[in-house]
């Protein structure tokens, strides 16, 4: 008797529904977030900070189902859209299936967990169909949608939010380990837009002297040179987008070594950056700050180099 002899039968019905799946990294908000100016105009610009936290999606392809079954999709309007636009430009039709997610990343924070929900869904696509992936018709697909992150890159990079524009690429060697938490609140993303654009004006050189900075470090390969520009940005974007335990945090960031201060600038998310992992004594001491200012907080690996 053969190994193969010895496994069990596959119920033909198994065999007739097919998984794909697509993921999707999210950020922990952005290392900067200020404006670049094309012409006498500034756009939000922003340089996020990849978390190893992901959205999923995933296409069960099932006889039993109607074509493109929505009920996997209700409360996903964005990632339903997504859809609708990668089969009209293809020139697909919805198959019988099932649509499921599941995600890491917290809704409404400043975590990219729609921009990620898109690109999920996007990338199952790609697979479902067997269409070869093409980066330019997901920017294309994402600028019929909403102001995105750029989940949908594998690097740092400036990217303009809006117009859905890679000013500059700055590659994949800078890393960090994160300890953050998440404030109480929401930030409507699109409501503050008009705020932020006056907020940018009224700070334009300090901007570009923090982007200027942050340009250098990353093309010296100098992670606490980013760290330092984080800093700068967070401080910034105090003025606008306030978070409850910045000064705390800016106050006692010596005591915990770390290297800077990042922040959602359109979100809740607030915390340490580190170009070497605390040791565990550091991680409780940094969990008991955390506890008396009333949060609770994570760690997780952020960028792409290694920590």
């Amino acid at each position: 008797m053969t190994i193969l002899d010895a496994l069990p039968e596959i119920d033909s019905a198994e065999i007739s529904e097919r998984s794909y799946c697509g993921v999707s990294h999210g950020t922990l908000g952005e290392l900067y977030q200020g404006p670049f100016w094309q012409g006498s105009e500034p756009h939000i610009s922003i340089v996020s900070l990849p978390v190893d936290k992901f959205s999923w999606c995933h296409f069960t392809e099932s006889p039993d189902a109607p074509p493109g079954d929505p009920t996997g999709l209700a409360g996903r309007p964005k990632s339903a859209k997504a859809i609708d636009l990668f089969l009209e430009y293809y020139g697909e039709k919805p198959r019988p299936g099932r649509w499921e997610y599941f995600s890491e990343l917290e809704v409404g924070k400043g975590m990219a967990s729609s921009t990620a929900d898109i690109i999920a869904t996007i990338r199952c696509l790609f697979n479902l169909y067997g269409i070869t992936y093409d980066q330019q018709m997901v920017m294309r697909i994402l600028d019929r949608i909403e102001r995105a992150d750029s989940v949908f890159l594998d690097e740092f990079a400036l990217y303009l939010s809006g117009r859905h524009q890679v000013v500059q690429n700055f590659g994949r060697d800078v890393g960090f380990y994160a300890c953050y938490v998440v404030e109480d609140g929401h930030v409507d993303t699109e409501a503050i837009g008009a705020q932020l654009i006056d907020h940018y004006r009224e700070f334009e050189t300090e901007y570009a002297a923090c982007l200027e900075e942050l340009t250098h470090a990353f093309t010296a390969g100098d992670a606490r040179g980013v760290a330092r520009s984080s800093s700068r940005s967070a401080s910034l974007s105090q003025r606008i987008v306030p978070k409850s335990s910045h000064d705390e945090m800016l106050a006692n960031q010596e005591r915990f070594a770390a290297d800077g201060i990042f922040v959602a600038h359109t979100g809740t998310v607030i915390g340490y950056l580190f170009t070497e992992r605390p040791d565990r004594f550091t991680m409780d001491e940094l969990s008991s700050f955390f506890k008396r200012l009333g949060q609770q907080c994570y760690f997780a690996k952020g960028g792409w180099g290694h920590v």
